[in-house]
């Protein structure tokens, strides 16, 4: 990954097109906004003397399964759920294949 975010976009002409005219033209503002996109592999729980016990070569057992969906999230918030992917030059890349929809308060 390169620059000190670490987010490279693969494909800079796949980039949503901004509208013209009307009433999306005011979310013009928020265009260059940097978003944090992390995916999220797994995870696990461990008590702290576990966490010391662990050294090189150790093995973290994750609470997904080889082939399950990786969780998506834009700042800290899921948006999404997709499939790891391999880009050029042996990165990783995640393909997304689920939109999750926000549950919204009343």
């Amino acid at each position: 990954m390169s620059g000190s975010d670490g987010f490279q976009p693969v494909d800079s002409a796949a980039e949503a097109p901004r509208p013209a005219a009307g009433p999306n033209r005011d979310l013009e503002a928020v265009y260059d906004i940097p978003v944090q996109v992390s995916a999220v592999l797994g995870r696990a729980t461990m008590q702290v003397s576990q966490l010391l016990k662990l050294g090189r070569g150790a093995v973290v057992e994750l609470d997904r399964k080889l082939g399950e969906a990786v969780d998506i999230y834009v700042n800290n918030r899921l948006v999404a759920r997709g499939e790891v992917v391999l880009v050029e030059d042996n990165r990783l890349g995640v393909t997304m294949t689920e939109i999750v929809k926000a549950d919204r308060a009343p």
